[in-house]
């Protein structure tokens, strides 16, 4: 369990010895990233659950042909392990969210806590960007509550890997290399974003054409 000791040092609650702007927004982002995630997997469920009662039922987040929760909740790659992937979701961003919340409240955790926390954000990442693929090139639709659910889990990813290279660069020559991906922590995610909406745009092109 976390120790909930407040600590002088504010750096000591997230890691971050030289990134003061992290002390600050690592635990928001940690808790409006989980909230997001959250209520998006919440409702995802919901949703799962409505059409799994009634075939018929028409998904809130069913727009177009593009756009259309109800192809990607029909397929098997949305209930990976036997259960709505969203399930998941749920479980997962409701830890991210209280950590954030607990960070904020002037927590300070293990760093075996820390490295538990790496390795779900990582798995939580890679399942993603499956998740993407699938969507893309084999599923070809895409849902909003997902797409949402992308667009917290890799900042979240990001800046607690930051935080974890930032405590394990103790060299001189690592501590030079955090200080540039400090200074440069938005680049890596701008580049995703923008790479992401460029895949959906040529994916989806010849739909998206006929709306010009």
């Amino acid at each position: 369990m976390p120790s909930t000791l407040h600590s002088a040092d504010p750096t000591a609650a997230t890691g971050f010895g030289q990134g003061g702007q992290f002390v600050r927004s690592l635990p928001w982002l940690l808790l409006v990233g989980g909230v997001t995630g959250l209520a998006a997997a919440f409702v995802l469920t919901v949703e799962k659950f409505a059409l799994a009662l009634d075939p018929a039922y028409a998904p809130t987040c069913s727009i177009n042909p593009v756009l259309n929760c109800g192809s990607v909740m029909d397929t098997p790659q949305a209930s990976v392990f036997g259960f709505p992937n969203s399930l998941l979701g749920i479980a997962g961003f409701a830890v991210v969210a209280a950590v954030g919340a607990a960070l904020l409240a002037g927590a300070v955790f293990a760093q075996w806590f820390w490295g538990a926390l790496q390795v779900g954000v990582t798995a939580a990442a890679v399942f993603v960007h499956w998740l993407i693929g699938q969507s893309l090139y084999d599923i070809g639709a895409l849902c909003p509550y997902c797409m949402a659910v992308w667009a917290v889990t890799v900042p979240i990813f990001w800046y607690v890997t930051l935080r974890n290279l930032d405590r394990a660069a103790a060299s001189a020559s690592r501590r030079q290399w955090m200080e540039v991906l400090m200074r440069n922590h938005s680049i890596p995610l701008t580049v995703w974003y923008l790479t992401v909406i460029a895949l959906i745009a040529q994916r989806f092109w010849s739909y998206w054409s006929t709306l010009l």
